[in-house]
C-alpha cells in the first residue's frame, strides 16, 4: 500500500513542475511563432497534455483491453470539463471569451460522433481513419483561421528565444508524461488493492490520472493570467481525446464500444460538452461557486460509478 501511495504522490508533484515548464514554453512559442495564446492552448498544449491518455489507451489496446481505452477517453473528457475547470476556478476564477465557442462547437460535434458510435455499436478501421483525418483537418483549420483571444495583449515573461521556449516545452512535456505514467501505475495498483473493476479503473482512476497534466497546465496558466490558454487546453484536449486517441484506438482495435461507456456516462459527456459551449457563449467567467459545483458534480459521478 505504501509504495503505490508514494508513487501517486510523486506523480502529482512532477505534474505540477512539468505544468509550469510546459506553460512557460507554450506561451513563449506562441509569441515567437506569432500565433494566439488560444491557438497554443487548443493545439500545442492540448495535444501535449493528451499524450498520457494516448499512452494509456495504446497500452490498454496492446493488453487486449480496449474497454479501458474507451473508458479512459470518456472519463478524461468528463474530468477535463468538470474537475479541471472546477478546480482551476476554485484556485482562481477563469475569465471566459466567446472566441473559444467556435472550438467548443467542434468539441461538441466530436462528442456526438462518439455518442453515435456508442449507441449504434458501429465499428471499423475506416471509422478510426476518418477520425484521424478529422483531427488533422482540425489542426490545419485552427492554424489557418485562428480564433482571436485577449491574453496576447498582456506582456509575458518567458524564454528569450525560440529554442529556449522549445526546450521548456519539451522538458515540461517529458516531465508530464513521466509523472503521469508513475501516477497511473500507482493508482492502478491502489485500485486493484481496493478490488475495483477494470471498467471503473478506466472511467475514474486512469481517466483522472491521465487528466492531471491538463489540470496542472490549466492551473498554472490561470495563475499566470492566461485564461485563454487554460480554456484552450481543456477544449483542445477534449477534441484530441475523441478524434486522435479514439481514432487510434478504433484503428488498432476496431471493436464496438463497451456498454459501460454507452449509457449514463455518455449522456453525462454530452451534457458536459453542451455546458462548456453554453458557458463560453453566454458567461463572462467561471467563478469559485460554479467551480465548486462542477467539482462536486465530478465527485458525485465518481461515487456513482464506484457504487
Amino acid at each position: 500500500m505504501l509504495i503505490p501511495l508514494l508513487m501517486s504522490l510523486a506523480g502529482l508533484v512532477g505534474l505540477f513542475f512539468g505544468g509550469e515548464l510546459l506553460v512557460r514554453g507554450a506561451v513563449g512559442l506562441a509569441l515567437k511563432l506569432g500565433v494566439s495564446t488560444l491557438f497554443t492552448g487548443l493545439v500545442i498544449v492540448g495535444f501535449a497534455t493528451s499524450m498520457p491518455e494516448m499512452a494509456a489507451s495504446i497500452q490498454a489496446v496492446i493488453a487486449d483491453s480496449p474497454g479501458i481505452a474507451w473508458g479512459n477517453i470518456v472519463g478524461s473528457n468528463l474530468a477535463n470539463t468538470l474537475l479541471i475547470l472546477g478546480v482551476t476556478a476554485l484556485v482562481l476564477p477563469i475569465t471566459l471569451s466567446r472566441a473559444g465557442a467556435r472550438d467548443a462547437i467542434i468539441a461538441l460535434a466530436a462528442t456526438l460522433i462518439l455518442a453515435g458510435l456508442a449507441f449504434s455499436q458501429m465499428a471499423g478501421v475506416w471509422i478510426g481513419a476518418a477520425m484521424l483525418i478529422g483531427i488533422l483537418a482540425y489542426v490545419v483549420f485552427s492554424y489557418l483561421w485562428p480564433a482571436p483571444d485577449d491574453d496576447d495583449e498582456e506582456e509575458e515573461e518567458g524564454p528569450s528565444s525560440f529554442w529556449a521556449a522549445s526546450l521548456f516545452f519539451l522538458a515540461g512535456l517529458g516531465i508530464l508524461v513521466f509523472s503521469g505514467s508513475i501516477l497511473v501505475d500507482g493508482s492502478i495498483q491502489l485500485a486493484r488493492l481496493w478490488g475495483v473493476s477494470e471498467a471503473v479503473i478506466g472511467l475514474t482512476i486512469i481517466a483522472v490520472g491521465t487528466s492531471l497534466p491538463e489540470l496542472a497546465a490549466s492551473i498554472v496558466a490561470a495563475l499566470r493570467g492566461k485564461s485563454a490558454l487554460a480554456i484552450g487546453n481543456v477544449v483542445g484536449s477534449n477534441i484530441y481525446n475523441i478524434l486522435l486517441i479514439g481514432g487510434t484506438t478504433m484503428v488498432l482495435a476496431p471493436e464496438k464500444l463497451p456498454a459501460d461507456v454507452g449509457g449514463v456516462q455518455m449522456w453525462l459527456l454530452i451534457g458536459s460538452a453542451v455546458l462548456l459551449l453554453g458557458l463560453l457563449m453566454f458567461a463572462k467567467k467561471i467563478g469559485r461557486v460554479l467551480g465548486a459545483i462542477l467539482t462536486a458534480g465530478f465527485i458525485a459521478n465518481v461515487v456513482f460509478v464506484f457504487g
